[in-house]
């Protein structure tokens, strides 16, 4: 392991501007601080000095929403801080951008604010931390992500297929055959994961896997506005969402287009949020129990700094089933496509072109399993 010697010696400076630097002395500028602090993580420095002035840790967040109970990182936050706070952790809980993992490293950002270990939530496989996590020696924990060959990282989700294996199994029983998925874009490790886990339900229950069933999509209301009369229209009597709020969408969507939830379509989420018991029917949903989840994010990261090198942390999934299902229509429901229909907006959000392109690459669908 490299030492402040090591540090100054390379950098060409004195071992003491290297120490105030480590140490957030005033007395050394700015540039020279992030001048230190990067050659410190490049040479693989742990300042073991300020582990122990400081007990810190934090939560780092992005595109996930965690201020009122009602948003789906609130408990996974909640959980965690349940169980780090009374063991003497300083918990922050820190938004993080795309923009602000361009400007600093990550391990540079860890080191500047004595964090010893980070919960990662809500990022995405083009953020640029998550190129910088699968070198990193920083113990490192991520929510429904997966870096491969580090041991200090480890990850937690929910059983994805567990979870579609209840759905399929509940709509085989209720007498639905054709039964279809809306979800996002594969550019994320979860999607990837639930379409996967789709496509594996209905073959070990036996039903027919075709890719007119499917529908990926980016944008929410857009792709259940595209995706619900083309299934609908193929047949599909009952439709998986990766995601709660794309099923929500749903009910609006078939709402404004005569269709009765569930006497012409069932429908089912994913996640169990709390405004799903209230929609109009109340959704039937896979549940993630978020509070524990935040709480094996707490210990997998206790794990990682004890020198465990865990690997990924999955709970189990349950079926909550409310009354967006019912038994198969006896008469398939049939969509009259408008132009809109046929002929949407290509970027409703006027996404920059790069943004664009890589979103669509993502709703190219593969024959099959998609592989990481």
């Amino acid at each position: 392991m490299a030492t402040i010697n090591d540090i100054a010696a390379k950098l060409g400076i004195s071992k003491s501007t290297v120490s105030k630097a480590l140490n957030n002395a005033t007395d050394v500028s700015a540039e020279m601080r992030r001048k230190i602090l990067e050659t410190a993580v490049e040479m693989g420095y742990i300042n073991r000095r300020s582990h122990k002035k400081e007990h810190k840790i934090c939560i780092l967040v992005e595109n996930m929403e965690y201020d009122t109970p009602n948003q789906f990182g609130h408990d996974i936050v909640l959980g965690f801080k349940q169980k780090a706070e009374p063991e003497g952790w300083i918990v922050d809980v820190i938004p993080v951008t795309s923009e602000m993992q361009k400007m600093t490293p990550y391990n540079v950002y860890m080191m500047e604010h004595g964090y010893q270990a980070s919960f990662a939530l809500g990022f995405t496989l083009i953020d640029p931390w998550m190129k910088e996590f699968r070198t990193t020696h920083i113990p490192t924990v991520l929510y429904d992500n997966y870096i491969k060959g580090n041991p200090c990282v480890a990850s937690v989700g929910c059983d994805n297929q567990e979870g579609f294996d209840l759905a399929v199994k509940h709509l085989k029983e209720l007498g639905h055959t054709k039964i279809g998925l809306i979800s996002g874009p594969s550019n994320s490790y979860v999607m990837k994961a639930r379409y996967n886990a789709y496509l594996s339900s209905m073959e070990k229950y036996g039903l027919e896997i075709n890719e007119d069933y499917i529908g990926i999509g980016y944008y929410v209301a857009e792709s259940t506005r595209k995706y619900i009369p083309l299934l609908v229209n193929q047949g599909v009597t009952a439709i998986l969402f990766s995601h709660d709020i794309r099923a929500i969408s749903a009910i609006t969507e078939c709402g404004d287009r005569g269709i009765s939830i569930p006497s012409d379509l069932s429908i089912i989420g994913f996640d169990d949020l709390p405004m799903t018991e209230f929609t109009q029917p109340p959704l039937t949903t896979i549940r993630q129990d978020r509070l524990s989840l935040g709480k094996c994010g707490y210990y997998a990261m206790i794990s990682l700094l004890s020198d465990v090198p865990i690997g990924n942390i999955q709970l189990r999934a349950t079926l909550v089933v409310r009354s967006s299902t019912a038994p198969v229509p006896v008469s398939a429901k049939h969509i009259t496509l408008t132009d809109e229909d046929i002929n949407p907006d290509p970027n409703p959000l006027n996404l920059s072109p790069e943004t664009k392109a890589f979103f669509e690459a993502g709703e190219k669908r593969e024959s099959f399993k998609i592989k990481d």
